[in-house]
């Protein structure tokens, strides 16, 4: 029998240390440390007698060949998009989310919709008649995929016997916290073992070429379970958010060696499945039968997706004795911000205003080129003033009123044009290299908070 030790690692980023550690060394995370029973000896993770004969010898990166980059290229196009074109042969993509967002849902459909591929759902968390209910569900009855096999294990060692015997073109991982090594003695989900499972996974896709999903859970702060090296490891970290109250899911990149980490997929979560939403802007926009005081549309950039989003403000009298200034879907600090702008430069009275801001949709806005029709939206709240639903605006905002450019202002004011809007509001620093007498839609730029107000409101 092998000989073990016991070590302590950081459930933060992993570090290990032969004894316990009030403060970690190596991110200064304080009461971090937990203990775990490892072998001395790491032998056999993927074919241990087999990769010992192969040496491999320093190569001059002049004499590195590179060929065409080949990518698997899968139905699901948002999926494509964030991945930067397609899934990329011998990569690990590792996917988190809340429980019930929908990642098993997305990880199903994927694999129901390769058809011509041989793939492997290995699952520790359903039965494979929970998975069949589902696939039911999504192909509605009609499963038309002759090459998807379902793997209920936990055991590293006994599911790479089957990929040997299945040898299969891509691999799912449902998920990475219920995998064991029975080369370790800790417990499934462990800091150690998720390390491990995740080390021996990534050495089969880099040696057979074959990509493999592995489903992670997240902690309550939002972050992926398990050691912060599991990030590291992998080559594609997605983030599947959104509410689960609300239909529609937004899958993100924080992580691509392949490509972009800019690129968002926005889904709709129906009764059969995922579907996916070319033209965002037409659900970011609610649908009213009136314009209403307080509503503005803003012109703001995704990765390369520009997108149309409804801003809704409401400003009312502070009921106590601090005003609140709660937004949703924007940040804190930068609201406070344009505030005081109105306020200083523009003469609007909000220091004893309720202030509540909400990006429609669910959408969280970090572009600056919203600020302008985040401010209009806040006057028009405050004198009950309507502004047209066939006005948007792409503008960031100073510290002293002015209207600052933004990038690709061509690709906003087109897609504009392209749903129906009569007039867009620009800085005039941004129309410089826009042909506006081509254009379907009126272009109107100023320099400055004041300028817009007084075009609009008069």
């Amino acid at each position: 029998m092998a000989k073990t030790k016991s070590s302590f690692f950081c459930q933060n980023c992993g570090h290990e240390s032969t004894k316990w550690l009030g403060k970690c060394p190596s991110c200064d995370q304080w009461n971090t440390f937990v203990e775990e029973l490892t072998q001395t000896e790491s032998k056999n993770d993927w074919k241990t007698e087999t990769t010992r004969s192969k040496i491999n010898k320093p190569k001059n990166l002049s004499e590195v060949q590179s060929g065409n980059e080949w990518r698997l290229v899968s139905p699901n196009q948002e999926l494509n998009r964030v991945l930067g074109g397609g899934i990329v042969p011998g990569s690990l993509i590792l996917i988190g989310g809340e429980p019930g967002i929908g990642k098993s849902t997305l990880m199903l459909q994927l694999g129901l919709q390769l058809k011509k591929i041989k793939i492997l759902y290995v699952t520790g968390e359903e039965s494979e008649q929970q998975v069949k209910m589902r696939a039911q569900r999504i192909e509605q009855n009609k499963i038309e995929q002759d090459d998807f096999y379902i793997l209920t294990e936990t055991n590293t060692k006994n599911i790479f016997l089957a990929i040997e015997q299945l040898q299969p073109q891509l691999v799912i991982v449902d998920s990475i916290q219920t995998l064991y090594s029975p080369m370790l003695d800790s417990a499934a989900g462990s800091i150690a073992q998720v390390r491990q499972c995740a080390g021996e996974m990534m050495k089969f896709a880099k040696e057979t070429d074959t990509p493999v999903f592995l489903v992670g859970h997240i902690t309550k702060d939002g972050t992926l379970a398990g050691p912060k090296v599991l990030e590291h490891m992998v080559d594609t970290v997605l983030q599947f958010e959104g509410d689960r109250h609300l239909t529609y899911r937004i899958l993100r990149t924080t992580k691509n060696r392949f490509g972009s980490t800019s690129e968002i997929g926005i889904y709709e979560m129906l009764g059969n499945g995922l579907r996916e939403v070319s033209n965002p802007s037409e659900i970011l926009i609610s649908q009213k039968e009136q314009p209403q005081s307080g509503t503005t549309i803003g012109a703001t950039i995704e990765g390369n997706r520009p997108l149309l989003i409804e801003i809704q403000s409401l400003v009312s009298p502070a009921s106590y004795g601090t005003p609140q200034r709660t937004p949703t879907g924007f940040d804190h600090k930068r609201l406070n911000m344009l505030l005081a702008v109105l306020e200083k430069r523009c003469g609007f009275r909000l220091g004893q205003q309720d202030v509540f801001v909400n990006m429609a949709g669910g959408i969280f806005v970090e572009d600056p080129a919203i600020d302008l029709a985040l401010c209009v939206s806040i006057v028009s709240s405050l004198e009950e003033i309507v502004v047209s639903d066939k006005v948007c605006f792409a503008a960031e905002i100073g510290l002293g009123g002015e209207l600052r450019a933004v990038n690709r202002i061509d690709q906003r004011i087109s897609e504009a044009e392209k749903l129906g809007f009569e007039e867009i509001y620009v800085s005039k620093f941004s129309v410089k290299s826009v042909d506006v007498n081509r254009l379907n839609i009126k272009v109107k730029s100023f320099s400055n908070l004041r300028e817009v107000f007084s075009d609009l409101m008069g």
